[in-house]
């Protein structure tokens, strides 16, 4: 059931656009696996092997210290209407973070967002479909705007304040570069 690709054809990239929510899952070299549910208008596909995903200031922050370690996630879309799909996504990726000269550049495709904390630049080298005949359905009723209302509130330099705090260290003590 499950077929693999070397890029995202544009079948797929139709299929990733219409997605409202996916998964990002990273691991240490020895350290626990992280996996991330994502939504709003945070990734963008770039090319066929190249997408780039906007990361808003959260509780955690585990993919960056995950890239430096081991270079390696996987973003996994999956339908939760029409027709079943399961899509993941494979590869290697950059952190970008707001001092680095790309930022801004790559930050100019998303919405402004008070909360933006990096920029993930990811290099897919694999593609593969799965049936998803398990995966239920579900209804979407909307976007969440409390994280983008609790960024608001703190201001840019409350977020500032709230990295230096909360962000600077992994589950497993490593440093994120924020």
């Amino acid at each position: 059931m499950a077929k693999q690709f070397p890029e995202i054809s544009e079948t797929l990239e139709k299929f990733i656009t219409q997605q409202k929510i996916f998964f990002v899952a990273t691991a240490d070299v020895d350290g626990r696996v992280n996996v991330s549910p994502k939504g709003g208008d945070s990734l963008r596909v770039l090319n066929k092997n190249q997408v780039i995903w906007l990361n808003l200031t959260g509780s955690g922050n585990e993919t960056a210290p995950h890239l430096a370690a081991t270079n390696r996630l996987t973003l996994m879309f999956c339908s939760f209407t029409e027709k079943p799909v399961i899509l993941r996504l494979y590869g290697s990726g950059r952190t970008i973070h707001p001092n680095d000269k790309r930022w801004d550049q790559l930050n100019d495709l998303f919405p402004e967002n008070i909360g933006a904390r990096q920029i993930f630049d990811i290099k897919i080298d694999l593609v593969q479909t799965s049936c998803g005949f398990q995966v239920p359905f579900f209804e979407y009723k909307g976007e969440r705007d409390l994280l983008d209302k609790w960024a608001e509130n703190k201001g840019r330099d409350g977020i500032k304040q709230y990295w230096h705090e909360k962000n600077r260290l992994s589950l497993d003590g490593k440093p994120t570069d924020i």
